[in-house]
């Protein structure tokens, strides 16, 4: 219920529960934008987020209230945050469209931070207690943004406040080569030997562009998006190489997914195999445009995705799943990617370029191999990075996204840890 503290405060009290969504703190900021012109929005916002981050380094999960009287069917609207201080372009660019329809936002110091090693972490971060149609602003707890952006950390070597709005991934050192070699102000891991290192083109609001060396497989691009989407990017390229399954593709032709075929098997329990996976339309009309400039032969069409890197050596297990889809090249990760990307609203897609044809008698082969990465992987890298600065330049409120939002979403409410049901508010 709503209370009223000492000094006429509100309070943000709520219902008792157990520990982990104890609310009882009070707002240490309010700010009802029906009243604040245009010129003053984002020095206000600007407070907010300082309020946000003041409670965060209080070692406290800084609780956010939207009030929004326009809405019938979500007026409120709350979340709590982790690191509020790692995207803070984010927080200050949704804000300020809530500001700009006329929103009361308040900040409360909100409960105490749950330490990472405390046995009700994972209790907390078990994600099949979650609705995804949840508010994107509220998607996650604040104990999964801090168990993410922990383990960014860990696997790239760099902090999650160093991410950009716009992250390519890939899965070879040669990429990584040319990004440093085309961006060399870039800063990168802590230390060598990092599992996915990334580096990262750093401008201000976040808005440079990132690269991670992911590795090979799906599971590995699994890894990588889970801990990604809390930071919500706002694209996600990954750029590789795969094997052109079409007579007339050539080695270094590039190819676009329009969709994929999900043989990679790592997010079945969680995403049905028969839930569509798309790329994001406007990505994919950019970078046809930047081949289309460049004189750059591409294919676009379904990329089927696997696990078994020696898919060749089981043709007969996979040849009418190709044949099927109408798949047009074989990859390890592009799948995977797009899919975690759906589940968490990140637009996504994929550019490949044909390194292999092994349904063509040209096997990779190690001589043959070495020639085409040589030859390919500077303009690979060139086209990524010109489309992400164009999403910035054409996009900077966000690739439109309506796609990977449910036809349902339900009002954004506070879960109860252990029923998974709302928490009545008076």
């Amino acid at each position: 219920m709503k209370t009223t503290a000492p000094g006429g405060r509100r309070s943000c009290r709520r219902p008792a529960v157990p520990l982990l969504v104890d609310f009882a703190d009070q707002v240490t900021l309010t700010k009802d934008f029906s009243s604040i012109g245009a010129a003053g929005r984002m020095s206000e916002i600007g407070l907010l987020c300082d309020a946000m981050e003041a409670a965060a380094a209080e070692g406290r999960y800084p609780r956010l209230i939207v009030e929004r009287p326009w809405s019938a069917h979500n007026p409120r609207i709350e979340g709590e945050f982790a690191w509020p201080g790692a995207i803070r372009w984010y927080l200050e660019r949704e804000l300020g469209r809530l500001a700009a329809a006329g929103a009361r936002i308040s900040v409360c110091r909100g409960r105490e931070a749950v330490d990472l090693r405390d046995s009700r972490l994972g209790h907390a971060v078990d994600e099949t207690r979650w609705d995804l149609r949840r508010k994107k602003l509220f998607l996650f707890p604040p104990e999964r943004m801090a168990l993410s952006m922990d383990r960014l950390q860990h696997y790239t070597g760099t902090g999650a406040q160093m991410f950009q709005r716009y992250v390519l991934l890939t899965n070879y050192a040669w990429h990584v080569e040319e990004f440093r070699a085309a961006l060399p102000d870039c800063t990168g891991p802590d230390s060598a030997g990092r599992q996915m290192p990334a580096w990262h083109h750093m401008l201000p609001g976040n808005t440079g562009v990132s690269i991670v060396n992911i590795g090979v497989g799906p599971s590995n691009a699994k890894t990588i998006m889970d801990h990604l989407a809390v930071l919500r990017p706002d694209m996600v390229l990954m750029i590789g190489h795969c094997a052109g399954l079409r007579n007339h593709q050539e080695i270094g032709d590039l190819v676009l997914a329009t969709a994929y075929m999900r043989d990679d098997r790592v997010l079945d329990d969680v995403l049905p195999l028969s839930a569509p996976v798309v790329s994001s339309h406007t990505l994919n009309s950019l970078l046809l445009d930047e081949l289309a400039e460049r004189g750059l032969r591409s294919r676009m069409g379904i990329v089927f995705t696997t696990a078994d890197r020696n898919w060749e050596l089981h043709l007969a297990m996979v040849e009418d799943k190709l044949r099927v889809s109408r798949a047009l090249a074989v990859d390890m990760e592009s799948a995977t990617v797009a899919a975690d990307g759906f589940r968490y609203r990140i637009p996504t897609a994929t550019l490949l370029a044909v390194s292999d044809k092994p349904l063509h008698a040209r096997p990779k082969l190690s001589l043959d191999a070495q020639d085409f990465y040589a030859a390919s992987r500077r303009q690979h890298v060139e086209v990524a990075i010109s489309v992400a600065r164009k999403v910035g330049e054409l996009y900077p409120g966000g690739l439109p996204a309506a796609g990977l939002r449910s036809s349902d979403e339900p009002l954004l409410g506070v879960a109860h840890p252990e029923t998974g049901q709302p928490v009545e508010e008076d």
